[in-house]
């Protein structure tokens, strides 16, 4: 009988793959029925299309995703060091994700070269990618938890603080009689020198007095270390505190790829899409899906949620805005606007030296 750890292998592993193949087979579908209907209903070119896509999923299926995953799961070679980066992410948004957009592209330039349009842009194949790419990340980032018994974080941060480390420290006044007692002075006694004269402890001593008094007031003998966890509740609505940290990870991942959805929604457009400004709209989105390559913990996620999303967005939706109208809401430049102004500020403004004076707000 398979173990509980060989079941939730076998279904993240097919849940993964199910998200490489099948996004790509509906997207390359509706490419087939669109170049059926421009070549004047011809059955070779649906076909050519369809075979060309089960010949495609199975070369990179064969060449490339399989042997990473053996790669990753046996922990061989160079996969062993990697830590801060996702392999899998990566391979999934070259062989997934870059073509699909691909496609996409490609459906509109064949319609505007040829004047027609048989396809509009719909809703299936778009939010089908999209889902599966929300998929992959979040497998990533559950795959080390149990899916059945009590879980904590993961990788989301949560309000309010909770103890979970304890360190013995001592207090200033316990640490100032050790010393005068590794001087071979007993304690409160000032330290005699050579000569005879004292080293002036007695004047000293009322100040580190009041010094550990202060110190034993704000630390006790014991140092808390706080995560990101919620305080306990034992009253009657106490279920109503309750929170996992798995399920915090789908709700994550979700609203992390909102900004993108609203700007795959804009080359859903007519007057977008049958138009040169669909290319870089999906430049631009594919840029923003390599956000997921990044280990979610990692420092660099900051930097590349502007350089590849926020400020790229912001130019591109003020140019919609001008060029088609509101045809996205106001409330996403704005967005990203914000974000772009507040990384730079508080990651390199606040370290000038006019803005370290304690006078200031």
């Amino acid at each position: 009988m398979l173990s509980g750890k060989t079941v939730k292998l076998i279904l993240y592993e097919a849940l993964q793959f199910a998200a490489l193949c099948v996004p790509v087979f509906v997207v390359m579908e509706r490419f087939a029925t669109l170049m059926h209907n421009v070549r004047g209903r011809d059955p070779t070119a649906y076909w050519l299309v369809v075979a060309a896509s089960v010949a495609y999923v199975t070369s990179v299926t064969l060449l490339v995703w399989v042997p990473l995953k053996y790669v990753i799961l046996k922990q061989r070679r160079f996969i062993t060091e990697i830590t801060e980066w996702r392999p899998t992410a990566l391979a999934y948004v070259v062989l997934c994700t870059l073509p699909c957009f691909a496609i996409f592209i490609a459906g509109s330039k064949v319609q505007v070269d040829r004047g027609l349009r048989f396809d509009h842009f719909t809703e299936l194949p778009v939010s089908l990618v999209l889902f599966s790419l929300i998929c992959v990340d979040i497998i990533d980032r559950i795959r080390p938890c149990n899916l059945t018994g009590q879980g904590g974080d993961v990788d989301v941060d949560s309000p309010g603080p909770v103890l979970t480390h304890l360190e013995q420290v001592s207090t200033v006044s316990g640490q100032l009689y050790s010393d005068r007692g590794q001087n071979g002075s007993p304690p409160g006694q000032p330290e005699v020198k050579n000569g005879g004269s004292t080293t002036g402890g007695w004047r000293d001593q009322d100040d580190t007095r009041s010094h550990s008094t202060v110190a034993s007031r704000s630390a006790n003998s014991t140092a808390y270390l706080y995560s990101s966890r919620p305080r306990s509740y034992s009253g009657p609505l106490h279920f109503l505190w309750a929170r996992d940290g798995r399920a915090a990870v789908f709700v994550d991942s979700f609203l992390f790829w909102l900004d993108t959805v609203e700007m795959l929604r804009v080359a859903g457009e007519t007057s977008v899409y049958y138009s040169a400004w669909v290319f870089p709209v999906f430049i631009l989105v594919f840029l923003s899906t390599l956000r997921l390559i990044v280990t979610p913990q990692n420092p660099l996620l900051s930097i590349a949620g502007v350089v590849l999303q926020d400020l790229p967005f912001l130019v591109v939706r003020v140019a919609l805005i001008v060029v088609f109208g509101y045809v996205t809401p106001i409330l996403y430049p704005m967005k990203n606007l914000l974000v772009c102004l507040t990384y730079v500020y508080f990651t390199f403004l606040t370290k000038l030296k006019i803005f370290k004076r304690e006078s200031m707000f």
